[in-house]
């Protein structure tokens, strides 16, 4: 699920790894000159008008729920040894207009050893076709519990940026593409379906009939790959690493549903995460304000 999850994240940015091992012809985007594969491009073309007016986030692979909250658990390799990670990713009631389409807004922390080092607002949306789309992302950096600034920001339809897709409608083995472009700040994700039916069990659940996802980026071609498994009705279950030196792997420790006090608190966040990006982003700035309303 993760801006760390998506995205984001892992965010993070959240997939920020490297390309497909698969010979592809390449092409450039504009003035960025950016190699893009030809094959990883957008499954269907973006337009306002395929999304509905009030969000909803159902997909089999991917749902995104209002007021559920996931929190993912592992470790990961850093020049100072092997780290604890725990990534908490809320779905609030908060819905944001971006590049034309409402999207929910969710709401990402990432722990590094128990301190706050990232914490993100992603905005996700999903067409009427079935195809989750990430729309942008506002990733603040923290160090020793202090914000560092937010320079990965990105809006689709600003600056060049691009919307991407997540999690297709009808995903099948071979699949290859776009997850989103942000030439400014260096993002650019693809995303291959390369497996289905397979069986993960975690610490919390066993899942069936999962598809495995690998995502990765071009830009980064040291980096490895990120591999996601998406349990049907519940979304990511387990991230893995493949050829990545930080070797992030993550599981999913546990899913819960906020009560009324938990719904506030995350809408708190999500105002108190836009006031500081209205101060120092100008493709934020572009944007209006996240209101309540996502079901």
């Amino acid at each position: 699920v993760v801006a760390a999850i998506v995205a984001v994240p892992m965010l993070l940015s959240p997939t920020a790894v490297a390309a497909p091992k698969t010979a592809l012809a390449t092409r450039s985007v504009g003035e960025s000159g950016v190699a893009v594969p030809a094959s990883c491009s957008l499954p269907t073309r973006f337009a306002t008008r395929k999304f509905p007016d009030q969000p909803r986030i159902d997909n089999r692979y991917l749902p995104a729920r209002p007021g559920t909250r996931y929190v993912f658990e592992g470790t990961a390799n850093t020049d100072e040894g092997v780290i604890e990670r725990r990534i908490v990713t809320t779905v609030t009631d908060m819905t944001k207009v971006v590049n034309g389409a409402r999207t929910v807004v969710v709401w990402d922390r990432d722990f590094n050893n128990g301190e706050l080092a990232e914490e993100e607002l992603a905005f996700w949306a999903q067409d009427r076709q079935g195809n989750v789309w990430l729309l942008g992302e506002y990733p603040e950096e923290h160090e020793d519990g202090e914000f560092v600034g937010a320079p990965s920001t990105w809006i689709a339809g600003q600056d060049r940026a691009r919307a991407g897709v997540i999690m297709l409608a009808q995903p099948r083995v071979g699949a290859l593409y776009l997850q989103g472009l942000a030439p400014a700040v260096e993002f650019f994700d693809c995303a291959k379906v390369v497996q289905r039916g397979v069986r993960v069990c975690t610490p919390l659940d066993c899942y069936d009939r999962v598809l495995v996802v690998d995502e990765s980026s071009p830009l980064e071609p040291d980096s490895g790959v990120q591999r996601k498994f998406h349990a049907p009705g519940v979304g990511v279950v387990r991230i893995t690493a493949i050829g990545d030196p930080e070797a992030e792997t993550l599981t999913l420790t546990r899913v819960t549903k906020l009560g009324p006090a938990g719904l506030r608190a995350a809408r708190k966040a999500v105002r108190r995460l836009e006031r500081r990006a209205y101060r120092i982003s100008e493709v934020y700035q572009a944007t209006k304000r996240a209101r309540p309303g996502a079901r």
